[in-house]
């Protein structure tokens, strides 16, 4: 799956076990970010073809990070990372045009799958 994804999360051992699930699966990771604000600024700058971005975060959270980067790009192609008990702002994420999303704790293949949906890719 050749795709360059950007990370988006405040814990770093979440971004970690992305990072890990991803690579083995052919995907270059671009960068990391660890609120919505440096998700923005990274996004602009590295121009991912897809980027996961976590719910609940410092400085922006990811629904205002979302925002903002759909207003800067509205082919951008984000797959939020959530908790269980986040399903209001996880149903906002996607009105807003968020193109899935996975619940923490994931499994290896959920995140592949997504990832490969989000970029039209199957297998």
């Amino acid at each position: 799956m050749n795709a360059k994804v950007l990370l988006v999360d405040d814990a770093p051992i979440i971004r970690l076990k992305l990072k890990n699930i991803l690579v083995k699966a052919g995907v270059t990771i671009v960068g990391e970010a660890s609120n919505g604000q440096e998700a923005i600024e990274k996004y602009q700058q590295l121009r991912p073809d897809l980027l996961t971005m976590d719910i609940v975060m410092p400085v922006k959270d990811g629904i205002q990070a979302l925002e903002e980067i759909l207003a800067f790009d509205k082919n951008a192609k984000v797959i939020m990372v959530t908790a269980i008990d986040q399903r209001d702002s996880l149903m906002k994420a996607i009105r807003l045009g968020a193109v899935d999303y996975i619940v923490k704790p994931f499994e290896d293949a959920r995140v592949v799958e997504a990832i490969g949906k989000a970029l039209g890719q199957t297998g």
